[in-house]
């Protein structure tokens, strides 16, 4: 015999981990660098040193972590910081952003319930404007396949060339 289906609860499950599991896809199939911006608050783990304002970013894309597990209650994986191996968990509801580093394009989420502190408010927008105005992501070392990336204290993007024009490579034959 067959079992009933179960019936939802009226509230149902959070889709943000569903909605961070599919942005995480589609930065990876298109080549881009999947960041997180994290709460961070007692049950956060993070290398603190990495920390401002409650806040960190973290580079979750597959070159950057080992054992990355995007679960439904949090998101845990084994990166190097200044070369040295941690292990990283972020609570799911402590996600407020999810990006591509290259073009800023992701979803900014409600910050958890109870906190207060700068991210009220936090759009997607200011995630991304702070990852390419403000302080940079940056590469904290290590092989290929263990590294994470995160805010790093100090450090800024260089001044960009006049007429804000990238500079870029040309071929020629």
């Amino acid at each position: 015999m067959n079992s009933p289906p179960i019936a939802p609860t009226a509230a149902g499950s959070s889709t943000r981990p569903y909605l961070i599991r599919a942005l995480h896809d589609w930065c990876t199939d298109n080549g881009f660098t999947p960041c997180i911006a994290v709460f961070v608050d007692a049950q956060v783990r993070v290398p603190v040193e990495y920390v401002k304002d409650a806040e960190v970013v973290l580079n979750v894309g597959f070159e950057a972590t080992t054992g990355l597990n995007i679960g439904n209650e949090s998101i845990e994986f084994k990166a190097r910081f200044g070369g040295v191996s941690r292990e990283i968990l972020v609570p799911v509801d402590h996600v407020i952003a999810i990006y591509a580093r290259e073009n800023g394009q992701g979803m900014a989420f409600p910050s958890p319930s109870g906190a207060a502190g700068p991210n009220k408010g936090l759009t997607l927008e200011t995630v991304a404007g702070t990852l390419t105005r403000g302080p940079r992501l940056a590469s904290t070392g290590g092989d290929a396949g263990d590294r994470a990336a995160a805010l790093s204290p100090g450090e800024s993007d260089p001044p960009e060339p006049p007429g804000g024009a990238r500079p870029s490579l040309k071929r020629i034959k």
